[in-house]
């Protein structure tokens, strides 16, 4: 991945953020939530549960305050 690119005679491009991956982060949250609650570990299921639905709501923060400003 390049972080800029440079063209002859052009302007110099360079991205002012990376991804957040927050979204896949859920994911992967909610996935192991799943599977640990499949196959019986409660625990881990309710911590990976918790932890998904705050990635969640973070990311859906950081959207809305993206849009406004």
């Amino acid at each position: 991945m390049r972080l800029t690119q440079t063209v002859p005679n052009e302007l110099v491009v360079t991205p002012l953020q990376f991804g957040g991956g927050l979204i896949e982060l859920a994911i992967l949250f909610l996935v192991l939530a799943v599977v640990a609650a499949v196959v019986g570990a409660s625990g881990v299921a309710g911590v990976s549960m918790n932890i998904a639905k705050w990635l969640v709501i973070i990311f859906v923060v950081l959207a809305i305050v993206t849009f406004l400003l």
